[in-house]
């Protein structure tokens, strides 16, 4: 079985068309880590296609923000301008699928997904110190994770957590293998908005079949296109300009 594995999509069209032309047909099942909407200007198209080919999805803080669940006190002044926006521009039907999806951890085989930490979906775990308590309460050996918007993750091999870096910007892919005595983290990275100086959409691909090996992939989208979207529907145009940058 192989799973692609994507996070963060952030209603970014194009960057969720150019990862699924790049994954092509190297998956069989499509998780998501949450975070469908909130920030980009196509949260109708990205929920439809999810809703449509997703086998496991877990929600993200946007999510919940997005269909009223979520108090906007806590969010910055452009990430709650765009989570008002798509309450405004998310379709009745649309918005019903949003607001049911469930609450990580979640299981799939022997998978466990999140969106942000174990213990509160709402958590980052950024860094080594989170890992380590992030490891304490897993339920699998294999975990997948978002929220953070940063390729990579963590591994812990009884004696120390090692950071996974994300994808070289002068590569499009690397893989890891995944010794089963060790336990993993893995953040596939965000497809609509990465935050680590790389703007190409991110995503993993696990292949569970033998040697089990996951997958980071980076890979180039229309950013102008997005950015354009962004501007014509009134959104902050700070949420078009931090796309070019991957910030």
């Amino acid at each position: 079985m192989r799973y692609l594995i994507v996070s963060d999509l952030h209603a970014n069209w194009e960057a969720l068309e150019a990862v699924l032309a790049d994954a092509r047909s190297r998956f069989d099942r499509v998780i998501c880590c949450g975070d469908l909407v909130g920030y980009g200007a196509d949260p109708n198209a990205v929920v439809e296609w999810v809703r449509a080919n997703c086998h496991l999805v877990v929600r993200g803080n946007h999510d919940k923000a997005c269909t009223t669940q979520e108090d906007l006190d806590w969010f910055n002044p452009v990430a709650r301008a765009g989570a008002l926006w798509t309450v405004q521009n998310l379709s009745k039907e649309n918005a019903n699928y949003v607001r049911e999806l469930p609450k990580g951890p979640a299981f799939v085989d022997s998978l466990e997904i999140l969106h942000g930490s174990p213990w509160d979906e709402d958590d980052y775990v950024a860094g080594a110190e989170e890992a380590s308590e992030a490891f304490g309460y897993l339920e699998s050996r294999l975990a997948f994770f978002g929220h953070t918007h940063l390729q990579g993750g963590f591994i812990w091999n009884h004696a120390r957590i090692e950071t996974i870096p994300p994808v070289s910007s002068r590569h499009g892919r690397y893989s890891i293998k995944i010794d089963p005595g060790c336990g993993y983290l893995i953040n596939p990275g965000s497809v609509g908005q990465p935050r680590d100086g790389d703007p190409r959409a991110a995503y993993a691909v696990y292949e569970a079949s033998g040697q089990a090996k996951v997958f980071y992939h980076r890979v180039r989208y229309d950013v102008a296109a997005a950015q354009r979207k962004i501007y014509e529907a009134g959104l902050p145009a700070y949420l078009a300009e931090r796309l070019g940058a991957g910030r």
